[in-house]
């Protein structure tokens, strides 16, 4: 059992033929059973082509049909990103996963919008994780994204973090202490993205093969306060927080695009207080996650 992604799963690469898609698909095929699980590529100009023996389609939509595919990853450069989002919606896919950085914020608010109105009008819901993250990997089973694969080691605790780098450093934790993962998911640091701390949490929260979960935010934005209310009244699970940004000046943006303290609730200080509040057990110190998530199972 994980969320979102398991060895079954068939995926698709948009952007498969550029120099970071091919170079990601093929350490994900690499890792566990990802020879089986990524299925199809996407470049209209190569059709009819293949590369690391994955057969190439002329758009995201011919690509499902052919392979049954229900995940998308998106390699695609920033000006094109969006639109690649779009097709992975178009395509009637349960997920498209944006590894992308730099995509202009008015694009990706025109594509939210465009996905918000199809599924009012009665569409299909395609989840969106990212743009600008590192993707998602249930250990042993399948990754999607850029994640090193040899850190994880398939365990019981899930992980949710807006920065990459630091959900690479909680997984590491955890399995030096002997705890491995059920899924690490990174959603991403950008101000519009798809799914949030709260989506992640309540898949967390109904999954029976999570026993606790590390959730890491930033500064920035009213995300980790919302999921935290939501917990304090539904999770039936330990939740051990960490906020990047203790330090940040107001006012300055940092990292990522959407770490910009605005003033008020979005300041680290006060995502911690509101987190404690709603009874996750919180640290300062980012290197004692692991030990102080061991402490609560």
């Amino acid at each position: 059992m994980s969320i979102y992604i398991n060895k079954d799963t068939k995926v698709i690469t948009q952007g498969i033929t550029g120099k970071t898609g091919q170079f990601h698909t093929e350490k994900c095929q690499e890792y566990a059973n990802g020879k089986n699980c990524f299925v199809a590529g996407v470049n209209p100009k190569k059709a009819g082509e293949s590369i690391f023996n994955i057969p190439i389609f002329g758009s995201v939509k011919e690509a499902a049909q052919k392979t049954g595919a229900t995940v998308s990853v998106i390699y695609v450069p920033p000006a094109g990103a969006a639109a690649a989002i779009w097709e992975a919606a178009e395509a009637d896919l349960d997920l498209a996963i944006c590894i992308t950085e730099g995509i202009p914020v008015r694009d990706m608010l025109e594509v939210r919008n465009k996905m918000k109105a199809r599924v009012a009008a009665g569409g299909k819901q395609t989840l969106l994780l990212g743009p600008n993250c590192p993707g998602l990997i249930t250990p042993d089973e399948i990754k999607i994204g850029i994640m090193p694969g040899h850190i994880h080691r398939k365990g019981r605790i899930g992980v949710v973090s807006r920065s990459g780098t630091l959900t690479y450093e909680a997984v590491a934790q955890l399995t030096e202490i002997g705890l491995g993962q059920s899924s690490a998911v990174g959603i991403g640091g950008d101000p519009i993205n798809g799914l949030k701390h709260i989506d992640v949490m309540k898949a967390f929260n109904d999954d029976p093969d999570t026993d606790a979960v590390i959730m890491i935010g930033e500064i920035g934005g009213p995300d980790e306060a919302d999921a935290a209310r939501w917990c304090k009244d539904n999770m039936k699970k330990p939740v051990v927080g960490f906020i990047a940004g203790v330090t940040a000046p107001p006012g300055k943006r940092m990292g990522h695009a959407g770490a910009l303290i605005s003033g008020g609730a979005d300041t680290a200080e006060a995502k911690l207080a509101i987190m404690e509040e709603c009874g996750f057990k919180i640290t300062r110190n980012f290197s004692e996650l692991g030990k102080l998530l061991k402490a609560q199972i």
